[in-house]
């Protein structure tokens, strides 16, 4: 396990490595597992991309993000610029329903609201605005529509399963939560199991795919 300085070290050679990220003003302390990033960064998209970063790093337990976006002045945007922006980003965007979105903007930070089918169109409508000039943060409070009975949504994944040949459907039992679905069983290799998990990112309404499908070669063949 490794301590929190050398997670620390981990952190900052991470940050280093994306070039999109101006690290110069980045502070980093890591305690107890838990890194936080305080300091200014230039715009919402390298705040963004510094926290994805941390996600990589090997024994990081939780994230602070602390980085304030100080936007420079020749990048300063009024809130309705920003909201034509915006509007513009997501009606350009194939992925992105854009009649069923509303966006407010509110000292440079967007939100969205409304409802979508599919939880692809959620992520891509985030990632429309995110990179807008001038913009200082993002909040996708985008919904996604009623998924199906649980018992329908079993049904749907087991149809489309046992559609693809080789995945054998009768040995992967399927759990839903909410919009979160959580397959257990075992199957005959990796590319099962994330076949699988292909499948069910089809059933409109789901937001979180849970794999604990085990890989159980059959006897006697090639590991």
């Amino acid at each position: 396990m490794k301590t929190d300085q050398e997670l620390n070290r981990d952190v900052i050679a991470q940050l280093e490595l994306d070039a999109s990220i101006r690290d110069e003003d980045i502070a980093v302390r890591v305690k107890d597992g838990v890194a936080t990033l305080a300091g200014t960064v230039d715009d919402y998209a390298q705040r963004w991309a510094a926290e994805r970063a941390l996600e990589h790093v090997h024994g990081v337990r939780a994230i602070v993000n602390d980085l304030v976006v100080k936007v420079p002045d020749h990048h300063a945007r009024s809130d309705a610029e920003i909201a034509h922006a915006a509007l513009n980003a997501l009606r350009w965007d194939v992925q992105v329903p854009d009649p069923q979105i509303t966006v407010k903007v509110a000292d440079g930070w967007i939100m969205l609201e409304g409802e979508v089918e599919w939880n692809y169109q959620r992520d891509a409508a985030g990632r429309a605005v995110r990179y807008l000039t001038g913009v200082k943060g993002v909040s996708n409070m985008l919904r996604l529509r009623k998924v199906a009975s649980a018992d329908d949504v079993k049904r749907r994944i087991s149809e489309m399963l046992t559609r693809q040949a080789e995945i054998d459907s009768g040995q992967i039992a399927v759990q839903v939560s909410g919009h979160t679905v959580i397959l257990r069983g075992a199957v005959r290799s990796l590319n099962e199991k994330r076949d699988a998990a292909r499948a069910v990112w089809n059933i409109p309404g789901i937001t979180k795919v849970e794999n604990d499908i085990r890989v159980s070669p059959p006897i006697g063949a090639a590991v």
